[in-house]
């Protein structure tokens, strides 16, 4: 999604956070500096800071999402998750159809062989620590919606140069010979 959206999101939650949520905000960004921190008393301030530190972005809300949880706003959470069903709901925008075709089907073949194996793959993909831990936190108890989630963040991220090819090149990196001949296999077929 763009930034306005994302930015009307943070404004949003900010406009609901309590001045004593705002100091439990600061209180779990310790890395900002202390006198960075007492000039902040608004959250959309703290938003902010942390935009400019490239912790949260558009396509990053794992550090936002954690934040709310570590004050306890699953209402605010409900916005966070709102914005980010928004901008997920078409993440192939741009892509042809052809191609969004075949990463659909390597998708598929990826849910059903991955396993584990799918962080180091997310790592390949250039996806950040903070992502892949924001995916293994939102379906803990999912491998396979695990997978499924970090190849719509990369298709997100990625935007219209998503291809097929890079998702066969980290899995191949990562020594996933298997799922990439049965991608290729799957393919060949389309």
């Amino acid at each position: 999604m763009d930034a306005r959206g994302f930015r009307a999101m943070l404004l949003d939650i900010s406009n609901k956070l309590s001045e004593e949520n705002v100091k439990s905000l600061k209180f779990l960004c310790t890395d900002i500096g202390k006198k960075r921190l007492e000039k902040i008393n608004k959250g959309i301030e703290l938003f902010e800071c942390l935009i400019e530190r490239a912790e949260i972005g558009p396509n990053n809300t794992d550090l936002l999402r954690n934040l709310l949880k570590g004050i306890d706003q699953t209402l605010l959470l409900e916005i966070l998750e709102d914005y980010e069903t928004q901008a997920t709901r078409s993440p192939a925008d741009g892509l042809d159809e052809k191609e969004r075709e075949k990463i659909n089907t390597a998708t598929e073949i990826m849910v059903e062989h991955l396993g584990k194996k799918w962080l180091q793959v997310g790592r390949k993909l250039g996806l950040q620590h903070t992502q892949l831990e924001g995916i293994q936190e939102k379906h803990s108890r999912d491998l396979e919606e695990q997978v499924r989630e970090l190849l719509r963040l990369w298709m997100r991220i990625r935007r219209e140069n998503a291809r097929v090819e890079e998702l066969i090149r980290a899995l191949r990196d990562c020594k996933q010979n298997l799922t990439a001949d049965l991608v290729e296999k799957k393919l060949t077929e389309l």
